[in-house]
């Protein structure tokens, strides 16, 4: 098993809960409900600021699959949302992997109804519940399997401005006149 902190990352439209390992990956705990910003700015920048307080080596994403196992629109959202945060997170050496995710949020929300939380009452929280199981299972899957969860998310390349190469076009212009 692999030691250092790793985050847990339910991607929701409305919200992003986040949970946080100890540093031997054992246990899963909350840490925040980050609002989901439509510009995909302020919810970012915050991850990046709880992975550096943190110093996580790793943050886990929820892989929103539906039960057959095949993708849905917020599978892409999710994996989007995930090679947007491997871009911020990679020159901080913090690798981002995507987990399945199936009925984690319906694994939370059971598990807050057995403590005795009401659905009005758990709504702040369900989004951390939802990382905590993201990231349990993810260290439970590592711990079982000596094999780092999920699959890696790859960062978008950064789109690349290709400059016309106008200089040689005035020149040959000129050339042919």
């Amino acid at each position: 098993m692999r030691t250092g902190v790793r985050l847990g990352i339910d991607v929701g439209k409305a919200r992003i809960g986040i949970a946080r390992s100890d540093p031997h990956g054992m246990l899963a705990t909350p840490v925040e409900t980050v609002t989901r910003d439509a510009a995909g700015t302020s919810d970012l920048a915050r991850i990046v600021a709880i992975a550096q307080e943190l110093d996580a080596c790793e943050a886990v994403v929820g892989l929103p699959l539906n039960l057959r196992g095949a993708a849905t629109p917020s599978t892409d959202d999710a994996s989007g949302f995930a090679e947007r945060l491997a871009v911020r997170l990679a020159p901080l050496g913090i690798a981002v992997r995507l987990v399945d995710e199936r009925l984690s949020t319906v694994s939370a929300q059971g598990q807050l109804r057995q403590a005795g939380k009401k659905t009005k009452q758990s709504r702040a929280i369900i989004d951390q519940a939802a990382a905590v199981v993201i990231l349990q299972h993810a260290l439970d899957i590592e711990r079982a399997s000596g094999a780092a969860p999920g699959r890696a998310a790859e960062p978008e390349p950064e789109p690349q401005i290709r400059r016309a190469d106008t200089e040689t076009d005035v020149v040959q212009g000129e050339d042919t006149q």
